[in-house]
């Protein structure tokens, strides 16, 4: 059975697409710590990040530092922190986070509710 993140990719399930190109793809976390959240997935289902080949996974982290730059462009923020926790979703990914402090990062933290019309709008400011 395909993960919610291979739904995603596969339209059946929306997102707000942050950018894709033929082997990741990246939209924005609907429950995010910080506004600007985005998460990168391969489009290959793979479970567990050090699974995924060497080069592909070089790849995916150059893709990551390309939105990470356009979300620190968008996104009033110090640096982009960058979790790979590969818990929650049986499906590899990396979460890119805008921060100003260290516990921006704490994912026990509450996550914001954003409003359809935010998503939108910081989604308008960082996909490419």
């Amino acid at each position: 059975m395909a993960t919610i993140f291979t739904r995603i990719i596969n339209g059946e399930i929306p997102c707000y697409k942050i950018a894709e190109n033929d082997k990741f793809f990246a939209f924005l976390d609907i429950n995010p710590l910080m506004k600007g959240h985005t998460l990168v997935i391969p489009k290959k289902e793979t479970d567990y990040i050090f699974d995924i080949e060497d080069n592909d996974l070089a790849e995916m982290m150059v893709f990551a530092k390309q939105i990470a730059v356009k979300i620190k462009e968008a996104i009033p923020c110090t640096k982009v922190g960058v979790a790979v926790i590969g818990l929650e979703v049986p499906h590899a990914h990396i979460h890119l986070v805008p921060m100003q402090k260290e516990g921006d990062l704490d994912f026990k933290r509450p996550k914001l509710q954003l409003s359809q019309e935010e998503f939108l709008e910081i989604q308008k400011k960082i996909a490419f």
